[in-house]
This record gives C-alpha cells, structure tokens and sequence, in this order.
C-alpha cells in the first residue's frame, strides 16, 4: 500500500492505479478529505489579499460540501442511470477517489501571483477535470473513458445549477468575487 503521499502525487500525475488503489481502500477517506482541505486552503490562501481570511474558512466548508455532494451524485449518475456492465461502486469509493482528483487544487495557492493567476487558475481547473474523469472511470470500473466524460458533464451541470441558485440567493457573488 503506497504512503499518503505517494497517492497524492500518484493522483497529481494522473496515474489510473492511484485511484484504484484509493478505491479499494475504505481507510482512506480520512486520507481524501485531507487532500480536499489541503485544495481548500490552497486557493483560500492565495484569495487571502483579496477575500480576506474569511475565504479560507468559506473554502474548506464548501469544499467539503461540494466533495460529498458531488460524490453522491456522481455516484447516482453512475451507478443507477448509467452503469457500466462491471460497475459495483458504493459513495465511499467515490467519496475517496473524487477526494483525491482534488490534489491539482493544492497548486491553486499560486493564483497569489498576479501576473498569472488567471492561467494557474485555467490549468489548474483543467488538471482537476482530468483527475475527476480518470477517478470516475475507475470507481464506476467503466470500460471506456468517454462513459466517465459523460457522468462528469452531467454532474457539472448539476453543480452549475446549484452554483445559479447560491447566486441567486446572494451567497455565490461575495465568495467568487475574484473571478
């Protein structure tokens, strides 16, 4: 069994037995919340100048929040609407892969540079997505990866709906005010 961080950097470089190992192991979800934290405090501390040391507290719980969340619906979408024939997965192994995925975010406390935040902040999204979709199609023991890209469209819609509905009741502008 690979050390803690070995995993996350196993998770970092994308690599697929990262995250079958992280499945399969039902001690790790102390591990992935950790990893979801440390994402958390990473783009907190690089907002600090501009949100205040409020906006990593407001990270780390809607963080957590999203991360489970989305681990359930990720986990519906996969296992009840779109199965794969070897799909057996419970929320736990998506809650500790889908934790893990999150390990690019920790380079999110470079967005304090200014001249390039936006661009660490476009990598950094785009290296999350790509960590997401590999831990969805392993979790979901999904054949292809496109089946994955799918379940991962489908859940992001989802969040984007929720996301319109924090806005609209004035939550989502003063925490995403530096985008």
């Amino acid at each position: 069994m690979a050390s803690f961080q070995d995993r996350v950097i196993g998770a970092l470089k994308l690599q697929a037995a990262t995250f079958e190992e992280v499945e399969n192991d039902a001690s790790a979800t102390g591990q992935a919340a950790a990893v979801v934290v440390a994402a958390s405090v990473a783009s907190g501390l690089g907002l600090i100048f501009w949100l205040g040391i409020g906006a990593v507290l407001r990270q780390i719980i809607v963080s957590l929040i999203a991360w489970g969340v989305g681990s359930t619906v990720i986990w519906y979408i996969g296992t009840k609407l779109m199965p794969g024939k070897n799909t057996q997965a419970d929320i736990g192994q998506l809650l500790r892969v889908l934790g893990f995925a999150q390990a690019p975010g920790i380079a999110s406390i470079l967005i304090i540079l200014p001249l390039i935040r936006y661009l660490i902040m476009l990598a950094v999204m785009i290296w999350t997505i790509a960590a997401t979709v590999i831990a969805v199609r392993q979790a979901l023991d999904y054949d292809d990866t496109m089946k994955a890209v799918v379940v991962c469209l489908i859940a992001a819609a989802a969040y984007w709906v929720v996301m319109m509905l924090f806005i609209a009741i004035g939550f989502g502008p003063r925490m995403y005010s530096y985008y």
